[in-house]
């Protein structure tokens, strides 16, 4: 059955393939890109495609984006836009911390807060936030970033409890390492503002890190079946064998020092 979906940070990456994918499926697809180039660039990438999608601006620092986006009834939503930035936890820029927890969760959560209201009224609905395995473990040097899927962990979590009642599910993505670009930008947001003879902690090299990402369509087939499945699993992590390291994080901090 055709479902309305809306995706944030559709312009690129898992978010684009997804967006696609259902739009070849049959869904009707609200896509939503940062910027008009990127409304833009989506649009002509659905042409390409053979697909149709309703491409929206969506810049989740930008109110009046926000005030639109909410304004859909639709009976998907998929939190998926986000940025990462990397740096030591005492060296970074609190302005970068900010931002990044304002785009990876407080303007989602503002975007939640205007369309699950709908779907309580109807008594259905289903809320998709991709996290990361930052979300559960933690990257050294990008901290920010994993602290903002950690919260959106939480938040999904209590989601789940609290809106089940009313037949709405919810559920979380959580990508490990992937060839989207999204890590690469990531690896290098630092450079504008470190400077190696000031800084408290000395900067990686992540070069090695991002070598051998694994192929993005592993991720976008298991969030597609996320988003479209009767009854998903709550966390849908990829690729399987990033699963077992999650879990090995989580004994750790059980047993590790201080």
């Amino acid at each position: 059955m055709s479902q309305k979906i809306l995706i944030t940070g559709a312009s690129s990456g898992f978010g684009q393939g997804a967006a696609l994918e259902l739009a070849r499926q049959g869904h009707d697809v609200i896509a939503a890109a940062e910027t008009w180039p990127q409304v833009r660039g989506l649009r002509a990438d659905a042409d390409a495609a053979g697909v149709e999608l309703n491409v929206i601006k969506l810049n989740l620092l930008d109110p009046i984006d926000i005030a639109h986006a909410g304004s859909f009834d639709v009976d998907v939503l998929v939190l998926n836009a986000g940025v990462m930035e990397g740096g030591a936890v005492v060296d970074i820029p609190l302005q970068r911390v900010r931002e990044s927890f304002d785009i990876n969760l407080f303007g989602h959560l503002e975007l939640v807060q205007a369309i699950a209201p709908k779907m309580i009224a109807r008594k259905s609905g289903r809320i998709v936030w991709t996290s990361s395995m930052g979300g559960i473990l933690v990257v050294p040097f990008l901290g920010a970033y994993c602290a903002t899927k950690h919260a959106i962990e939480a938040v999904a979590g209590s989601m789940k409890a609290e809106l089940e009642q009313f037949g709405i599910k919810v559920a979380t993505i959580n990508p490990g390492v992937f060839g989207t670009g999204f890590n690469d930008t990531g690896a290098e947001s630092y450079v504008q503002w470190y400077d190696g003879e000031t800084a408290h902690v000395p900067m990686p090299d992540f070069g090695p890190s991002l070598a051998d990402q694994a192929d993005p369509q592993e991720m976008v087939d298991a969030m597609v079946e996320t988003i479209t499945a009767d009854n998903p699993d709550y966390r849908t992590m990829r690729p399987l064998e990033t699963i077992d390291a999650a879990k090995q994080w989580q004994e750790t901090e059980w047993t590790q020092k201080a």
